[in-house]
């Protein structure tokens, strides 16, 4: 892919970048281990003290940077400004809590050890690489960005092709908020040049947020090279909705968890499973949500569903429901691509999915929705499981037993109950199955860079 700024909504190019040649990766490489020797040396106060200022620069030009990730990345302006806020609420957070998440833990009986002392500390172990996606542009690097750098490691970013703007302002933010030289860097460079930046002894570990493949290529270079990951792949999140449930609410979230972000989300509600007892009336409800949402021109603060991203998107989304309908789907709302520039498609509800069809194994990267009839709470959380994803569900019942049912027996990074999945600073994140392994965010994400350090004294 290109490294370029497409406008999704018009299909035009806005701005074309060069590759970043061997030996500039080099220079960042060598800047990046030059910073990782003194930066840990820095006190939590002055990581603080930028971090806080970072937060600071995003809020007085979020207009600015929403709009550069709206024409980068077609996301409506509203949910681009939304996407700023959290990223400074991010910063703030993990500056006034990153001493207190990674504080000694304390043996408090040291003699059980033989010892006089004895803790656990944690230090960071250095340069990490984030290879991170465009579908929340600020908000997925920002995630890894605030706790790394608040535990004192270096970061360089590998971010996805279609949104170098947003890549390079990454960089330019935390320099301008103070933070030293080499701290943290962009590298512009196609997906080729990852396994290569990997492989280099000066990087000690790494994050990624994207697709499996993706997922398995780092994981497999990585694990050759003993070095720590952290991976947030696809999901294909259960939605379910149980006869106890409060069905007008549970429709209209059904609707934002499906539709936000113009349905490009990770933990997007994508398979609803419905109770039969109330499968009729929530189906009802459903459509006419779906059906209601105002497509078109992202910039327009009326608009609710701007173009997917990437054409091939588009492309895959429609031949998912192509394939679904051959095999006997029946299409509720939705289903066509609009006519006109750009990459839009409508939200879509398709129903009667049976396995053999690719949308019932696939994610849909998109504002497609599965709908699913079910007769029992045992159907439900079987079909729940169903997939080789496992990062978010959500589950709609104010029955207590079926809840405790849900957070045990659903396979899942995360169980949201009567409410929409979403991240957190403060609750780790993360999936199970293909979805990947480690969590980001909370005390869990701060320390998945740490190395945590056994201290054994004996006076």
């Amino acid at each position: 892919m290109a490294i370029a700024t497409i406008n999704p909504a018009t299909g035009e190019t806005v701005k074309s970048f060069d590759e970043m040649s061997a030996a500039d990766v080099e220079e960042r490489l060598a800047r990046a281990d030059a910073a990782s020797k003194t930066y840990p040396l820095t006190s939590f106060a002055e990581r603080a003290g930028w971090l806080h200022a970072a937060a600071d620069i995003l809020t007085g030009g979020r207009v600015g940077v929403a709009t550069m990730m709206t024409m980068e990345m077609g996301k409506t302006l509203v949910s681009a400004l939304a996407e700023v806020d959290k990223c400074a609420t991010a910063c703030h957070w993990f500056a006034d809590n990153a001493e207190r998440l990674l504080a000694d833990d304390v043996i408090e009986d040291p003699s059980a050890v033989k010892a006089t002392r004895a803790f656990v500390t944690y230090q960071p172990l250095g340069v990490v690489l984030a290879v991170m996606p465009w579908n929340f542009p600020m908000w997925q690097a920002m995630r890894f960005a605030a706790p790394a750098l608040m535990a004192g490691n270096v970061g360089l970013l590998k971010h996805a092709s279609n949104v170098p703007q947003t890549a390079l302002y990454f960089e330019e933010l935390f320099a301008k908020a103070g933070f030293p030289s080499g701290v943290f860097q962009t590298l512009l460079v196609g997906a080729s040049k990852v396994e290569d930046v990997l492989r280099d002894d000066r990087v000690d570990a790494a994050t990624l947020t994207g697709s499996e493949p993706a997922g398995a290529a780092v994981a497999r270079v990585a694990g050759e090279c003993i070095k720590p990951t952290v991976l947030e792949l696809g999901g294909s999140d259960p939605f379910i909705v149980m006869p106890s449930a409060d069905l007008e609410a549970a429709a209209r979230v059904a609707t934002v968890a499906r539709c936000q972000n113009n349905g490009q989300s990770c933990i997007a509600a994508k398979r609803f499973i419905v109770h039969a007892d109330v499968y009729d009336a929530f189906a009802e409800r459903f459509v006419e949500n779906m059906a209601a949402q105002v497509i078109g021109d992202p910039m327009d603060e009326k608009t609710i569903i701007g173009p997917v991203a990437l054409e091939q998107g588009r492309v895959d989304l429609v031949e998912l429901v192509a394939d679904a309908v051959d095999k006997g789907a029946t299409v509720l709302c939705g289903g066509a691509a609009v006519d006109g520039p750009g990459w839009f498609y409508p939200p879509t509800i398709v129903a009667d999915i049976t396995r053999d069809m690719r949308l019932f194994g696939e994610e849909a990267f998109g504002p497609v929705a599965g709908l699913y009839r079910v007769e029992s709470i045992d159907e439900a959380i079987e079909l729940a499981n169903a997939t080789e994803f496992g990062l978010g569900s959500n589950a709609w019942t104010t029955d207590a037993d079926e809840q405790a049912r849900f957070i045990r027996d659903v396979e899942a990074g995360a169980v949201f109950i009567n409410g929409m999945t979403a991240s957190y600073s403060q609750l780790p994140f993360g999936g199970v199955k293909r979805s990947g392994y480690g969590r980001e965010l909370a005390e869990p994400g701060i320390k998945s860079f740490c190395n945590a350090k056994t201290v054994w004294v004996s006076s």
